[in-house]
């Protein structure tokens, strides 16, 4: 593994490797946000006793993340 100083490396592959690293992070976010959505909704159906709010809050939070993070990944200047 060699270290690259900043001035020297192509611009091109400092972008890419930045697009790159953010993409991951945005992915990486949103499975903590979904297993925290889910382990929520579990605790509402199981402990609450209301599966079918449980339910519907987990299909609506689902979708809601995915349009949200496309929107967001989209926009996002790098």
């Amino acid at each position: 593994m060699t270290v690259t100083e900043l001035d020297s490396a192509p611009i091109a592959e400092v972008r890419a490797h930045r697009r790159t690293f953010f993409a991951f992070e945005r992915l990486v976010l949103f499975a903590a946000l979904h297993i925290a959505l889910t382990l929520a909704c579990l605790a509402l159906a199981f402990i609450g006793h209301v599966p079918v709010i449980a339910l519907l809050l987990w299909i609506g939070g689902t979708l809601a993340m995915i349009v949200g993070f496309t929107v967001v990944g989209g926009r996002a200047d790098i």
